[in-house]
């Protein structure tokens, strides 16, 4: 998929801009450039503006990764946090640490479904926040490093 292409998935997917041509007089791009891209490359002025306004990385822009971001999680990562947090499941509920300490009741539905959302959320957190520190500074766009 070329770039073209790509900016004009992202356009679909944004409900607050309808077209290309709108894209540009937004972005203040010269009218007809991202129709251009079938037979050129985009400058890197006009990738940046482009990557700042979709939230995305230019890499993305590029179609060399399918990565929003650089520090987006893969298939494999959710496929990874689903394992740990139900391993981590498993283990407080095999040794009674889903139980309220002062009566040894066990929690009720909805507090047990917010640990582990709250568990969840964090293991997301920590795997982000492991990818950020893996990845150079120099491949770090401004919206994540």
């Amino acid at each position: 998929m070329n770039t073209k292409e790509i900016v004009k998935r992202l356009i679909a997917e944004d409900s607050t801009i309808s077209s290309i041509a709108e894209l540009e007089r937004k972005l203040d791009i010269a009218n007809g450039t991202i129709n251009k891209w079938d037979k050129s490359q985009p400058t890197t002025k006009v990738l940046e503006k482009l990557a700042d306004y979709f939230d995305v990385s230019i890499d993305f822009l590029l179609g060399r990764t399918k990565k929003k971001h650089y520090y987006s999680l893969t298939d494999k990562d959710e496929r990874d946090i689903q394992k740990v947090l139900e391993k981590i499941i498993e283990d407080l509920s095999a040794g009674g640490a889903l139980a309220f300490s002062k009566d040894s009741n066990e929690v009720d539905k909805e507090t047990r479904e917010l640990l582990i959302a709250s568990l969840e959320n964090s293991l997301r957190i920590a795997k982000i926040e492991a990818e950020n520190k893996c990845t150079p500074k120099k491949y770090r766009d401004e919206h994540g490093g």
